[in-house]
């Protein structure tokens, strides 16, 4: 019988439905809990909640809270795996966000939940027992952290919501799920090449987000110099290209060493200095932008505000960036 550790963080899958308005918030008792008996055959439960926010109210903070949880409990006792249950709406930043920091070989599983506990059709408690059986699955060892939800098992890198309702809103464009959960087993056809490991003592800087758009001008990128931000992630046009509007802003952030990570706002391909006309990628990374390699946007700023505790060598986050496997020197 394996040992695993779960953590509920609150999100959809522990709130109920009002019957009357059709309004869904906390419920008072988490529904998960009464589900103790179920898993009685699969593992071994210690449950934890160290927070219960829905998750766009869930930060970096609460992140590198997780994170830290997460290693001092494994330190303590011998857990075969990690469960954390979380809303839908900033789980991939959260799993993202762990797998670059976690320093454990056990698999670490998110879950969470398109429905309510009592709507008709809850995907919750399916969710979260098939998340603890694969957190009990050997191979799931070394894989990084996983996203499971509706029978399907997602690398943290790739996996992005795609559906503001629908269960089966997790994907991973372009790669597709890593593995899949029958009935009767887990099953892995793939796994990641490598993991990037960071170990941030705290998050303290502070990343923009920004999706360019026909005709966007500098104030944006204004507005973030005069707001002393630390980095901004751009999720530009196509390959990497930006309205020539912009390249005044872009310049007075590069300038003042205050880092621009380029992603393409497409839902598939990745960002690369090919078109050479005034704004496209060839002049951006000319200009010191750099390019992220495959990330979505809120990706790239989870990475850029971990790296960011480390270094702000433009010369050091490119590398990074660009070829993730490269020693990280501090």
């Amino acid at each position: 019988m394996k040992n695993i550790l779960v953590l509920h963080t609150g999100g959809t899958i522990s709130m109920h439905e009002d019957t009357q308005s059709g309004a869904v918030g906390p419920s008072l008792n988490h529904p998960l809990l009464d589900f103790t008996e179920v898993l009685k055959g699969i593992a071994k439960i210690t449950t934890k909640q160290p927070f219960d926010l829905p998750s766009p109210h869930i930060g970096p903070r609460e992140m590198l809270t997780l994170k830290n949880l997460i290693e001092e409990e494994c330190r303590q006792h011998s857990f075969n795996g990690v469960v954390i249950t979380h809303g839908t709406d900033t789980l991939e930043e959260t799993a993202y966000f762990l797998d670059l920091t976690l320093d454990t070989t056990i698999p670490i599983v998110l879950t969470g939940a398109m429905r309510s506990s009592n709507e008709i059709g809850s995907d919750g408690l399916y969710n979260f027992i098939s998340a603890i059986r694969v957190a009990c699955c050997s191979e799931a060892k070394n894989k990084g952290v996983l996203v499971v939800l509706n029978d399907e098992i997602h690398a943290a890198k790739n996996v992005t919501k795609t559906h503001a309702s629908n269960v089966s809103t997790f994907q991973s464009p372009q790669y597709g799920p890593i593995g899949l959960v029958t009935k009767r087993e887990i099953l892995f056809h793939y796994k990641p090449l490598y993991r990037e490991k960071y170990n941030p003592q705290q998050i303290s800087k502070r990343v923009a987000l920004l999706k360019a758009y026909a005709g966007m001008e500098a104030d944006l990128l204004d507005a973030i110099f005069d707001k002393k931000y630390d980095g901004v992630v751009i999720e530009a046009l196509g390959q990497g290209n930006l309205p020539p509007y912009c390249l005044p802003g872009v310049e007075r952030l590069i300038k003042a060493n205050i880092p621009i990570v380029v992603v393409s706002r497409c839902f598939k391909g990745v960002a690369q200095d090919v078109y050479d006309y005034q704004g496209g990628g060839k002049q951006l990374k000319e200009m010191g932008v750099i390019f992220s390699n495959g990330l979505n946007g809120q990706k790239a700023r989870i990475k850029l505000l971990i790296t960011l505790t480390k270094t702000a060598d433009p010369q050091k986050l490119n590398k990074i960036f660009q070829d993730p496997v490269c020693d990280f020197e501090e």
